[in-house]
């Protein structure tokens, strides 16, 4: 029963290092499957879908050489030979969305894949039609049964066109990796534009593959079965640099966060400096300052696809909104129900009123620590945000949803002089 406390009211101050991005990083690491060779991965972030992943791979018949957060920062993978069956049971599979990659990988290298129907955030329904579309485009039989999703191509993948009917990064990601050794010429229309599609798409091409388009709407793809093992290191973590941006803000603090790439958070600063954050943008970091006894005024937020503000710097935007002068309003454009964790919120004091899509918070209510659950990874986050803000000890359950996203989120913010510690509670 591990639990998460924080007392708040203390400013920030200090310097912060991004790690790698999960988003990036679990893409890649199932494209080793795809790919089969010797990968040197630096920058692989220390959480635990990342760790889940890596134990996915060693189970398939992978040899992994490094944990991740090891002094060198390189995790050796070697995927030459893995076992015959890639089959992924339902009960792996549930702990995190991104297992659904599998499918993709499995589908190029061998021709068939058996994965469990994945799991991850509770977001409300989340259908992978647009998956199974591609899937079936490029030539597979594809079908659910018995909570697995079983997807076969004896004859090989063949390139096509395929338009997707939403933007979905998932699908995006699933189609790249099940086209990219696929006979022939792919061309994939209204994809997701995000950097970590960007990241894999590079990362494919270190190892042979030939694609172009990434980060426009359009990604074209010349199927290569001749692919190889390559080194390469995940790019930052917008997410979690977003997130320590804001707790500077919301404490009032002064805070560098390095290591990261400013193009990437564009969306957040222009908020932050909207609602009056001092924001200094360098080449590989950004200066989050506030007055503390300067109140901050609220602002109005659409959560979209990249470029756009994302849809995981919602909920920790929120808790910074609750403690800004004036109405501020989220829109969720992304995910149908986003909004679970402003509950918790509402516990700490904060008045939010949510109507479908859209939350409207009345900001400047003083927020006091009590006892609150995260309900996912970002809405656990801002929990902690508002507890940095909060009069008192703000108690945090089901810490594990946060830690599948930051590595080690309670050492940084006390490196930064937040009254932050993990405790163990007896069961």
């Amino acid at each position: 029963m591990d639990k998460i406390l924080v007392c708040g009211k203390k400013p920030l101050y200090g310097t912060i290092n991004v790690s790698g991005m999960k988003n990036a990083a679990l893409p890649i690491l199932f494209a080793t499957v795809l790919v089969g060779g010797r990968f040197s991965i630096g920058n692989l972030p220390n959480v635990s879908d990342i760790n889940e992943t890596l134990s996915i791979l060693k189970q398939l018949g992978a040899t992994v050489i490094g944990e991740p957060g090891n002094k060198d920062n390189i995790t050796v993978i070697d995927t030459t030979r893995l076992k015959d069956d890639l089959t992924l049971s339902p009960q792996r599979s549930e702990k995190m969305r991104a297992s659904y990659y599998l499918i993709g990988a499995a589908l190029g290298r061998c021709g068939k894949a058996s994965v469990g129907v994945p799991g991850g955030c509770d977001f409300g329904y989340r259908p992978i039609d647009q998956h199974l579309k591609c899937f079936s485009a490029l030539g597979a039989t594809v079908k659910q049964e018995n909570g697995m999703i079983l997807a076969e191509a004896p004859e090989g993948l063949k390139g096509t066109r395929v338009y997707f009917d939403v933007v979905s990064v998932g699908a995006t990601v699933n189609a790249i990796l099940a086209a990219t050794r696929a006979e022939g010429f792919t061309i994939l229309e209204n994809v997701a534009k995000e950097p970590h599609i960007v990241n894999l798409t590079e990362f494919l091409n270190f190892c042979g593959a030939h694609i172009s388009g990434a980060g426009t709407d359009t990604i074209k793809i010349r199927g290569e079965q001749h692919l190889h093992g390559c080194d390469y290191d995940i790019i930052p973590d917008m997410i979690e640099a977003g997130t320590y941006m804001i707790a500077a803000a919301i404490t009032g603090g002064d805070v560098l966060v390095d290591n990261v790439i400013p193009k990437h958070l564009e969306s957040v600063n222009a908020k932050l400096m909207e609602m009056g954050v001092d924001v200094t943008v360098n080449d590989e970091s950004v200066r989050i300052r506030r007055d503390p006894d300067k109140a901050l005024q609220n602002t109005k937020v659409t959560a979209m696809p990249y470029p756009g503000f994302p849809t995981d710097m919602q909920p920790q935007m929120c808790a910074l909104m609750c403690t800004c002068q004036g109405t501020g309003y989220i829109t969720e454009a992304v995910w149908n129900s986003r909004f679970g964790y402003v509950n918790g919120l509402a516990r700490l004091g904060a008045q939010i009123v949510v109507n479908g899509k859209m939350a409207v918070i009345e900001g400047g209510h003083p927020l006091s620590g009590t006892t609150v659950t995260a309900v996912d990874l970002r809405g656990g986050a801002a929990l902690i945000l508002a507890g940095l803000a909060a009069q008192g000890v703000t108690v945090i359950d089901k810490i594990h949803l946060i830690e599948r996203g930051y590595d080690d989120i309670v050492g940084k913010l006390e490196r930064l002089g937040a009254d932050i510690k993990r405790v163990s509670f007896p069961g």
